[in-house]
């Protein structure tokens, strides 16, 4: 099996697991809201950033009311997520550039995504692919160790998961896999004690190989 045939055999067991398996934040459909909440993410959990965004978008429910919320109002509402000062004047700023520059609507070419504060390439390929159906392998640090561990690389690097996977996964499923495989990292291949023998990955997996 090379490495494009273990990447579908990969996606095939994660959907026999996870069939409703998707994006941990509650966006409900709103691409401005999946920016805010991607943004609260860094270092916070995912049940967190649902928690707090639910009151958030009551009071600032649009870019136009971020881009124009009053200084301190937008620090008080995300105080609970960590990195609340650096995050407030990004989304803020990020706010005011959507406004001025792209017309009030999330960009979807990679570049533009770029430019705006707080936004890595993570962000950007969760936006892509969740809003514009484009595709990229969102590596955060579940997907980074899994491909590690299943043998795909052999470096913990962002750029190189990237790339390599996104190489091996289909475009249309690179959103579908980069979910899955975040439930596969909380639930079962988790960095300091995995529960390797309750694993539907086993057979393809180098490091469970290594450790026999």
């Amino acid at each position: 099996m090379d490495n494009k045939e273990k990447a579908v055999y990969v996606l095939e067991k994660l959907r026999e697991l996870y069939p409703d398996g998707k994006c941990g934040l509650n966006w409900e459909g709103d691409p401005f809201h999946l920016f805010v909440m991607a943004v609260l993410s860094a270092q916070c959990k995912d049940e967190r950033v649902n928690l707090v965004s639910k009151k958030l978008f009551e009071i600032l429910p649009d870019v136009n009311a971020f881009a124009n919320s009053p200084e301190g109002e937008l620090e008080e509402l995300i105080h609970s997520v960590g990195l609340y000062n650096s995050k407030s004047k990004n989304l803020r700023e990020a706010s005011k550039m959507i406004c001025s520059n792209f017309g009030g609507q999330i960009p979807c070419d990679m570049e533009d995504l770029l430019s705006l504060p707080g936004v890595g390439r993570k962000v950007a390929n969760l936006l892509r692919g969740d809003i514009f159906g484009l595709g990229g392998i969102v590596a955060d640090t579940h997907c980074i160790r899994i491909c590690e561990r299943l043998g795909f690389t052999n470096k913990k690097d962002p750029l190189v998961t990237e790339r390599v996977m996104s190489s091996l996964v289909p475009v249309e499923y690179q959103s579908e896999f980069c979910h899955k495989i975040v439930l596969l990292g909380r639930d079962v291949c988790s960095a300091r004690a995995p529960l390797c023998n309750q694993c539907v990955l086993l057979p393809v997996c180098e490091h469970h190989k290594c450790d026999i």
